[in-house]
């Protein structure tokens, strides 16, 4: 049996061999009825009991969000566990009593998964981990040569713990995606991602966002990416910066001039202005690689749009940009409107949410939709609507023109007049949070997903 390339760790022999005996273990099943359940589960091991038994030796106390977890990971079929499986150990999960997993719970919990080939994927945000849980994961990554996928997204890791997790990637050769959203590295724990880079060659997904990380580092990680040629993804978001001089912005737009596989790039909150922007777009006229850029938050004005204007008029990669919660103002959104009206036929989505647009900006976009086919989804709540804009975009869904579920507004009616109200989609609304139904199957709420994800785990 061929094993895919999503979940074939590299130098694994044995991991093909058990996959190999897995699958004629489970044709064998199919056709012969006399096989009981209990053999079956033993074609793969018992998380649960396993998990029990190295509480026991470490003499720690069972945390039973965990058994719960392993537990239901043991009733998966035999299709999810061949192909890999992810343990979601969230603490923030509403759907089930959740005990928060501790540095003591986490030493436990790897001393399971060390040699278990098919969990790939670990989600532990929103735990009370630090810089002794930190420790416990490092030293895993650098022995488990299955793990693909690692969310450790608003733990309390900080600045050791970082230099940690970083060194463990110096030597591991199978994670593509890891999240440290939310840990207060600092400056210097950002610097350890940053000599990181220079060596890993296999991590595509990296985010860092809300690390507090300064200039310092963010010049680093720049310069890092100039010559990694494995990071398709990075979300660089809200850096404590001091400076007005923008030299991260210059220093990223450096970056793009040489890095020629890129994907998507965060810069939400890098108090960006209109000089950042036109530093940006200098650079994305050499850049062929760059799907989705992210400039939400920042103080970008109808003078920096311009010159975003200018650059659709011309690039045929962006795929998706994010200006939310900037101040384009009537007369950015025009500029905005004229190149994907006349030229740009590659843009599908657009999000202008809180920009301090009024009608004549917005009909300008409506207009703009009409002759550009291409531009799929767009985002408009938070600006001024008249009853022109109301009109406008009622009638692109009318028409079919835009789908419901492609943007944040719904028209209705009041005494003869259209109004538009305010829906739950956008670009990446679930980033910080899963809901309490659980895992968001369709991709409405998170548009970003479904058009650049980057892999199996992006």
């Amino acid at each position: 049996m061929e094993v895919p390339c999503c979940s074939r760790p590299r130098s694994s022999p044995f991991y093909c061999s058990y996959l190999q005996f897995a699958d004629v273990f489970w044709q064998t099943c199919e056709f012969n009825s006399c096989i009981l359940p209990q053999q079956v589960m033993s074609v793969h091991p018992d998380l649960h009991q396993h998990y029990v038994q190295a509480c026991q030796n470490l003499g720690q106390p069972e945390n039973p969000f965990i058994a719960h977890v392993l537990q239901e990971a043991n009733k998966k079929d035999k299709i999810r566990w061949t192909k890999g499986i992810t343990l979601k150990i969230a603490g923030n999960n509403h759907l089930v009593p959740v005990q928060r997993v501790t540095d003591d719970d986490l030493q436990v919990l790897v001393s399971v998964l060390r040699d278990t080939v098919f969990v790939t994927g670990l989600d532990l945000r929103c735990n009370v981990l630090t810089d002794a849980g930190a420790k416990h994961m490092a030293t895993f990554l650098q022995e488990n040569p299955t793990l693909r996928y690692l969310n450790l997204m608003f733990n309390d890791i900080g600045t050791s713990g970082a230099e940690l997790i970083a060194g463990a990637l110096h030597r591991n050769e199978t994670l593509v995606y890891l999240r440290m959203t939310g840990n207060k590295m600092g400056n210097k724990g950002g610097m350890f991602f940053a000599s990181m880079l220079q060596i890993n060659s296999t991590l595509e997904k990296l985010d860092l966002g809300d690390c507090d990380m300064g200039t310092q580092c963010l010049i680093a990680i720049a310069t890092a990416l100039t010559q990694n040629k494995s990071v398709k993804a990075i979300n660089l978001n809200r850096p404590l910066l001091y400076s007005q001089e923008e030299e991260t912005t210059v220093h990223v737009a450096l970056m793009l001039k040489n890095n020629s596989s890129l994907v998507e790039l965060h810069l939400c909150k890098h108090e960006m202005k209109n000089f950042g922007v036109e530093r940006l777009c200098e650079a994305l006229y050499e850049n062929s690689s760059l799907r989705y850029l992210d400039v939400s938050c920042n103080k970008i004005t109808r003078d920096g749009v311009k010159f975003l204007g200018e650059l659709l008029k011309q690039n045929q990669t962006l795929e998706i940009l994010d200006l939310s919660a900037n101040r384009i103002e009537d007369d950015g959104a025009t500029y905005l409107s004229e190149a994907l009206a006349l030229s740009n036929r590659t843009l599908q989505v657009l999000s202008v949410v809180s920009n301090n647009i009024s009608g004549k900006g917005l009909v300008a976009l409506s207009d703009a939709m009409k002759t550009n086919m291409e531009l799929s989804y767009i985002y408009i709540w938070g600006n001024k609507f008249d009853e022109a804009t109301c009109m406008a975009f009622s009638e692109l869904i009318q028409m079919g023109r835009l789908k419901p579920n492609c943007t944040d507004v719904e028209p209705y009616e009041v005494d003869g007049h259209v109004h538009l109200a305010e829906l739950s989609h956008g670009l990446k609304k679930h980033y910080y949070w899963t809901p309490s139904c659980g895992e968001v199957m369709n991709k409405d709420a998170n548009a970003s997903l479904a058009i650049a994800a980057v892999s199996e785990y992006l």
